[in-house]
């Protein structure tokens, strides 16, 4: 199908717009009144250079406050919208948004409501315009799709149909399947935004936190089936007010909303692919500039360096089937890169690409395992892996096994790490949306639902997503609360028996491990009859309905940290509930 997306969706001036709606793949545009208006070019100009970047003007919106009004106040409305139709001619637009009236003067009466815009659509016609009615939300009389569509059925003139808002339908809670009673030909325009669900005045809710489909809560798929049910052949078009996204760059949020427009057809077709799910973590990759320190870390942990880059300045650390590469080309410690492990690597790099993921050149020799990678919106490099296959994509091999010196020892030390649990990502606040977005279209995870947790300076933005069966956790966290940055990076590692795990670090390196308030544990012993044993060994606790979760941290390493944790039964969940203590004593401990 077209797709198009309104120029209020993006940032800038409408030239800058219109650039980067047409670089990012678009077909058509819908040109809001206020980006002319402000406009220093001419309608012509603008029609040019639409042309020019071969974009065609879908819509040109919105004429407000019309229908059912007196008649000294109808005669008033019809002299806007004709000059309204004269500026869609030089503009080259042949489709005119009207919203339904908020206006005191307005009244409820839909036989005056349907002969005043027939009078419009009459109007329209003559200059080879057409008409699109639309139920705001918030509509004085009018505000659910199927009233909009009785008025338009009733006007019965073949320049006025309806267009269909999947916000202003689903934000009411109506239920979408009426749509199927409108004939395709009818419903002239459908725009398209997402949100997440609150409780709040309808109208700020539309005006500031709309986003795009995929980063919401709405059921985009099953209102976009219904309204191609009707035999509706126009295109899909966004319409998103955000306050985010007014402030981003108009380039990336163009981009992320073509993304979400591919994804949302995808999840149409039943013959098209998908995502490629991952099956696990192959590695993480750590930056910095002097690999001793943090190797020593690695160690105490448990690690053993088994392998070196031949080339490059990159070290191999695995314990069980944790991996973490070291390289040393960095400044202070971060997490740099992931590794997943992928049945087909090929294909998840085709399918990010497909999702206009960015590429990443690499510089490879030419028996180096053909690594493609991609980068995620907050710059973190996204490795596809297949470990230890038998070909050549095994990046292992990149890594000659390490001299019998560094060989781990012979018996594994006691509370072994087996796996990573979960990655988290710190996300500028202006890509937190597109980090979701992106995750979910291009490695196929499934977000839980965001939430805010309580940070010393303000609250914390977090959201969690998971490969269905869980073998690939990430959280996504905003990388500022406030004026601080926060939160870091960090690397979940699993154990076999955290218990014994601690016990093995406090008797190496004591200092390591992040230090928890006693207050922290007076309120635990409340809330749970689970004895001292956390309080004596530093543990962090939590459970869900399915199980139970341990986990401790290390002290923050540069800009990330080290997380080991310990699943119990079918827990599900990432210890939200303690990251208020954790946020607290980091900050804490690097104030200045």
């Amino acid at each position: 199908m077209r797709k198009s997306i309104a120029t209020v969706s993006v940032s800038g001036t409408l030239t800058d717009k219109l650039e980067a709606i047409a670089a990012a793949g678009f077909d058509g545009v819908e040109i809001f009144e206020n980006d002319l208006i402000t406009c220093p070019h001419s309608p012509e100009d603008i029609r040019s250079m639409a042309a020019d970047l071969g974009l065609r003007i879908d819509l040109y919106q919105p004429l407000r406050d019309f229908e059912a009004v007196p008649d000294a106040t109808l005669e008033h409305n019809l002299r806007r919208a004709e000059r309204k139709f004269r500026l869609m001619e030089r503009l080259g637009a042949e489709l005119l948004l009207v919203c339904s009236s908020v206006s005191p003067e307005a009244v409820g009466d839909d036989e005056l409501a349907a002969a005043q815009l027939r009078l419009l659509a009459g109007r329209a016609a003559e200059h080879g315009v057409r008409v699109a009615y639309e139920a705001l939300a918030w509509g004085r009389h009018v505000n659910e799709y199927l009233h909009a569509w009785r008025i338009v059925r009733m006007a019965d003139h073949p320049a006025l149909g309806t267009c269909l808002d999947s916000f202003h339908i689903l934000s009411r809670g109506s239920d979408p399947i009426g749509i199927e009673a409108i004939p395709g030909e009818k419903v002239f325009f459908l725009q398209l935004a997402d949100a997440p669900l609150l409780a709040m005045d309808v109208l700020q809710w539309s005006r500031h936190y709309r986003c795009f489909p995929g980063q919401g809560n709405f059921d985009l798929r099953g209102l976009v089936r219904h309204v191609l049910n009707t035999g509706y052949t126009g295109p899909l078009s966004l319409e998103v007010f955000n306050d985010v996204f007014r402030q981003a760059d108009a380039g990336r949020t163009a981009r992320d909303a073509m993304r979400s427009l591919i994804a949302l057809e995808e999840s149409l077709d039943p013959r098209a692919p998908g995502p490629v799910v991952p099956t696990g973590f192959a590695f993480t990759e750590l930056a910095t500039d002097d690999a001793a320190p943090l190797g020593e870390v690695l160690g105490v942990l448990g690690f053993s360096r088994t392998g070196s880059h031949p080339t490059k300045p990159v070290e191999l650390w695995e314990q069980g089937g944790a991996r973490i590469l070291l390289n040393a080309t960095g400044a202070a410690p971060a997490l740099a890169a992931i590794g997943l492990e992928s049945p087909d690597p090929e294909a998840s790099a085709r399918r990010a690409g497909e999702l206009l993921a960015p590429v990443l050149p690499r510089e490879r020799g030419p028996r180096e395992a053909p690594l493609d990678a991609i980068a995620a919106p907050d710059g973190t490099q996204i490795f596809f892996c297949r470990t230890g296959h038998p070909d050549h994509s095994d990046w292992t091999g990149d890594f000659p096994r390490a001299p019998a010196g560094d060989a781990a020892p012979a018996a594994p030390a006691p509370g072994r790490l087996t796996h990573i649990d979960h990655v988290a990502l710190a996300q500028p606040w202006h890509h937190f949306d597109e980090a979701s977005l992106f995750y979910r279209g291009v490695l196929g995870l499934r977000p839980l639902e965001s939430m805010e947790v309580p940070d010393p300076y303000g609250l914390l933005r977090s959201r969690a997503m998971s490969s269905p069966d869980g073998a690939v956790r990430m959280v996504l966290n905003l990388a500022r609360v406030g004026a601080q940055q926060a939160p870091w990076q960090h690397v979940a590692l699993a154990s076999e028996d955290i218990r014994a795990t601690v016990r093995r670090l406090r008797a190496v390196r004591p200092d390591l491990l992040l230090p928890i308030p006693g207050n922290y544990y007076d309120d635990l012993e409340a809330r749970y009859e689970i004895g001292s044993e956390p309080r004596e060994l530093g543990l962090l606790y939590d459970r869900d309905e399915h199980g139970e979760f341990l986990h401790l941290y290390t002290i923050t390493l540069g800009s990330m940290f080290f997380e080991i944790v310990q699943r119990i039964g079918g827990y599900r969940g990432y210890g939200a509930s303690n990251a208020p203590i954790r946020l607290a004593v980091q900050h804490a401990r690097t104030r200045p």
